[in-house]
């Protein structure tokens, strides 16, 4: 009988410094709208089915089934629907690294990578890391997590690429915007897809960013701002509890209800009779709702 050991050298392990943001199938079809824009951090897109183009910066590029395209950083990009044909693809977005010249130190804007026959090692990972994502079965992210950091080995192996680590780069612009349209339009019909379209963030990315900022996710600061309205109306008016809901944009009076308690561990109308045994004589709110 005979054997070959192999020893690994694991002091000199070099792992990608990278974070997954989140995972996006889409379709980019005739009804694809899509507006230039960019983030701080990397995509990577893997074309499933069909063919289309990327705009980057001023030029158009040409995809297909079983492209990989690679943008890095602050890279203006949009998707670009085929009207011949509806192409797919799977959006990774990752945090921390990027595709350059390791010796210059200068990274590229994007790049193509057509996925040959004979690499379908990569393919196996993203449809693994996909199916995980969906099902989301125990310590699903940390596999994710670690099929990120193969899929980019293996392309930097493959293309001879260097990956560096990308500069850290906070979006407190947008966050800040985000927060600002919060506050001034809390009682309409605001949904994270929404907030996302307005500052050409993904909502999973916005989500993170905007959890860093103000430690709290942009849906739960809305609700949070909608309660914060309410108390000042239920202490400075009399506006009937049904309609203080309606106004600062509850869908229903019983949903205001459960949200409002959540919040402030007593129902609408409690708060406002302990807040009312609280105001002094002669300065009880005078406003009504007719």
């Amino acid at each position: 009988m005979s054997n070959q050991r192999y020893s690994l050298d694991f002091h000199n392990l070099d792992r990608p410094k990278a974070q997954l943001l989140y995972v996006t199938c889409a379709t980019s079809d005739r009804d694809w709208h899509s507006m230039e824009h960019a983030h701080s951090f990397s995509e990577l897109f893997f074309v499933t089915k069909g063919s289309g183009f990327f705009q980057i910066g001023s030029k158009k590029i040409p995809v297909q089934k079983n492209d990989l395209i690679f943008i890095n950083p602050n890279t203006p990009h949009t998707e670009l629907g085929n009207r011949e044909k509806p192409w797919e693809y799977v959006a990774l977005g990752i945090e921390g690294v990027q595709f350059g010249y390791a010796q210059k130190g200068t990274p590229y804007d994007y790049s193509l990578f057509p996925l040959p026959p004979g690499q379908q090692e990569i393919r196996r990972y993203l449809d693994t890391l996909l199916k995980e994502v969906q099902s989301q079965p125990l310590n699903y992210t940390a596999v994710c997590q670690n099929l990120l950091e193969l899929i980019l080995l293996f392309i930097a192996r493959s293309t001879r690429q260097e990956l560096l680590t990308a500069p850290q780069q906070k979006t407190t612009r947008e966050c800040k915007l985000v927060e600002q349209y919060i506050n001034e339009h809390y009682a309409e019909d605001i949904t994270l897809e929404f907030l996302s379209s307005l500052v050409h963030i993904n909502k999973y990315y916005l989500v993170h960013a905007f959890k860093s900022y103000k430690g709290i996710s942009p849906i739960n600061y809305l609700i949070g701002r909608r309660v914060e309205e309410a108390r000042y109306l239920l202490e400075s008016t009399n506006y009937p509890v049904t309609k203080i809901g309606e106004i600062t944009g509850f869908s229903s009076q019983s949903y205001f209800s459960q949200t409002f308690k959540k919040f402030a561990g007593i129902s609408p109308n409690e708060y406002r009779k302990k807040m009312a045994r609280h105001v002094p004589d002669g300065k009880k709110a005078t406003a009504s709702y007719s």
